[in-house]
């Protein structure tokens, strides 16, 4: 709990990481000064990019003492803004699932190698990000919590499968290592409150750890102040709920 009282100190910059295959991609850190231990945790940013509310989400968590790290999942595309870099990623068919995963898993070693970690590390991620957070969740092993926000396609049609994204997340949902947090907007479409029953369903038929939570008058996107979606009340229980979580499942 903050008391005014006391030294508080951050750092964040943007580092160099081994994603998948080795490849060195570009990452943003925040970490608070001290010796901790801290637990970590790894944003996975969403569709539009690698871009500032992400970076403000990173210490955003710092802020609330964990070693946050955000991996540039489209680092191998170039370099330029955000949305010049992501507009390239949807037209080459988005990102492959099997190397978000291995950036992702590079992202949760690099953190649990810190002498100021405490060996607990989550992951977080809205939109796109959301989707590859119940992928990793699944398929990666060694994360302590996860956290949906609003991820489509987690349940997907024969129809939508591609080469880079070959298998829904649901389908994996038999493997889930780690407790799972998931925030919707009811007014969402992607997903649907119907596809979020679906990916809820087979949560429950697979006995596994799990919060779902909806919210009314919301859609997609609801804690993005800078979009028309934002809705502030949603998005401060949502913060909430993302803490509450994250303090349960990964202090030591």
């Amino acid at each position: 709990m903050y008391q005014t009282d006391m030294y508080e100190g951050m750092v964040a910059e943007t580092i160099t990481m081994h994603g998948a295959n080795g490849d060195v991609i570009n990452a943003y850190f925040a970490r608070p000064l001290g010796a901790g231990p801290f637990p970590g945790i790894v944003l996975i940013h969403h569709l539009p990019g690698w871009d500032e509310w992400y970076r403000e989400a990173t210490r955003k968590f710092a802020h609330h003492g964990y070693l946050a790290l955000s991996p540039n999942l489209y680092s191998r595309e170039g370099h330029g803004t955000p949305e010049d870099v992501a507009a390239q990623v949807r037209a080459a068919g988005g990102v492959a699932d099997e190397q978000a995963m291995g950036d992702v898993g590079g992202a949760m070693q690099y953190l649990r190698s810190l002498p100021t970690c405490n060996g607990k590390v989550g992951v977080f991620g809205t939109c796109s990000g959301g989707r590859q957070t119940a992928l990793v969740a699944s398929r990666v092993p060694g994360f302590d919590a996860a956290i949906d926000c609003w991820g489509g396609r987690v349940v997907m049609g024969q129809e939508e499968l591609t080469a880079k994204q070959p298998v829904a997340p649901i389908d994996y949902t038999k493997d889930l290592m780690c407790p799972l947090l998931g925030l919707f907007g009811e007014e969402d479409q992607a997903p649907t409150l119907a596809q979020v029953d679906q990916h809820e369903a087979a949560l429950k038929a697979h006995g596994k750890a799990y919060e779902f939570h909806r919210y009314a008058g919301a859609g997609h996107g609801f804690f993005y102040y800078d979009r028309p979606a934002y809705r502030q009340e949603q998005a401060v229980d949502g913060w909430q709920k993302v803490f509450t979580f994250l303090a349960t499942h990964l202090s030591t």
